[in-house]
């Protein structure tokens, strides 16, 4: 099953991207977590900025490089619930890539209430890593 968790793209440049998600109570994963006080699992935050990330650093990339993977996650803090109604708004920077191709993000997200207005206390931050899928040769 796939979950895309960029609706869509608000500001992108060379070295940063601004995406939204919005939360819809009608989302599969939020029927369980929490009964009774649904909320977006931390998990499809990080994923959503890995999303948002993965946009941005493959933007003019050679389609025939393998495609980026979560490397690594640092300093990953979660700071208040995205319940139905409110939208995650994510925002990238990156890193020029590394010499092995691997690109550094940093990575916030936001919440914008149901009347547009955006809350004072973070989702989520941290730091991701995106490397090139290691890809084996058939035989």
């Amino acid at each position: 099953m796939h979950f895309d968790l960029v609706d869509a793209v608000l500001q992108q440049d060379e070295s940063s991207i601004t995406t939204i998600k919005h939360v819809s109570g009608a989302e599969e994963y939020l029927r369980d977590h929490f009964a009774g006080f649904p909320v977006l699992p931390g998990v499809m935050m990080l994923e959503a900025m890995v999303q948002a990330g993965r946009r941005l650093a493959e933007t003019g990339r050679d389609p025939a490089a393998p495609p980026l993977v979560l490397g690594a996650v640092r300093g990953l803090k979660y700071g208040r619930f995205v319940p139905p109604g409110c939208s995650l708004v994510v925002r990238c920077e990156a890193a020029p890539p590394d010499e092995d191709g691997s690109i550094d993000i940093r990575a916030t997200a936001e919440v914008r209430e149901p009347d547009g207005s955006m809350s004072d206390q973070k989702a989520a931050t941290g730091r991701l890593t995106l490397r090139p899928a290691r890809v084996r040769a058939p035989g």
